[in-house]
């Protein structure tokens, strides 16, 4: 494979605001806007489908959701991706600005989080699941625009038309990764619940179909993300985000034929003429 790229990287800043020793990055920013995004799309489906929650609410769902988004998700990258490190470095756990996020830890940390939110406020768990599930896709595209941005987690060696060449990847041509995961993560899993919202569906439906949904977008392009390098592959072909995703894609499906035969069963049948 050659060296040259057959579309330039752009090169953007990641910081597109510094006031003195202050920097703003377009990786955070990407975080305010998910965030922003979520709180009015969330506010405009309560209403659309008359659910029990005020605007008050929503923005404390949100604010959970963030902390446990943020919280889980540096908790998890410490545990899944390079636990040695952090055990003989622990304060470094805190050094975010190193970077170092786990989609999955964030998941769990969400999840936490969501359910002690719906707990104080005494919410169906459901409600408030398929709620931040059906907007979630918004916050990943975004994010994986931020990971561009930076440069980071790119793809594997290719030759491709639309390969580039990383900053930090060395001087070979790679997949743009990023892009894919934001197509599929953030555009086409967002539609997709957009169109199962669209429906009479059980309760945690919207949700399931997000973990189902994202495992299978995550298991796909890692084949063509390149591994921490630290890391490498952990069994076979497969890396360690494949490895966190199947048993998403496997308890999704499970929890999906559960709930839609419980609602079957639930359903009074019509008696016979």
């Amino acid at each position: 494979m050659g060296s040259l790229a057959a579309i330039p990287y752009p090169h953007i800043n990641p910081v597109f605001v510094e006031l003195g020793p202050l920097q703003f990055r377009w990786y955070g920013l990407m975080y305010l806007i998910g965030l922003t995004a979520a709180y009015f799309l969330i506010r405009r489906r309560v209403v659309t489908k008359g659910l029990p929650l005020d605007s008050t609410q929503i923005y404390d769902m949100v604010v959970f959701a963030a902390f446990g988004v943020f919280i889980g998700g540096r908790l998890g990258y410490t545990v899944f991706y390079n636990p040695s490190y952090y055990l003989q470095n622990p304060l470094k756990i805190f050094a975010v600005w190193e970077g170092g996020m786990s989609f999955h830890g964030g998941l769990v940390g969400t999840i936490v989080a969501l359910v002690w939110f719906s707990a104080r406020r005494g919410l169906p768990v459901y409600t408030v699941a398929d709620l931040a599930a059906a907007v979630t896709p918004i916050g990943l595209g975004l994010g994986r625009i931020g990971n561009f941005i930076n440069g980071e987690l790119y793809g594997r060696a290719t030759d491709v038309d639309w390969c580039m060449v990383f900053p930090t990847g060395g001087p070979t041509c790679r997949h743009p990764s990023q892009f894919y995961e934001a197509g599929l993560e953030g555009v086409v899993l967002y539609v997709v619940l957009w169109l199962i919202g669209r429906r009479d569906t059980p309760p945690g439906t919207i949700f399931w179909s997000f973990i189902t949904g994202y495992g299978l977008c995550r298991l796909a392009v890692e084949f063509v993300r390149e591994p921490d390098a630290h890391l490498g592959l952990i069994l076979g072909p497969f890396s360690m985000g494949q490895l966190l995703s199947a048993p998403m894609v496997m308890a999704g499906i499970f929890m999906l034929a559960w709930g839609y035969r419980k609602a079957a069963l639930a359903t009074p049948r019509a008696p016979l003429p």
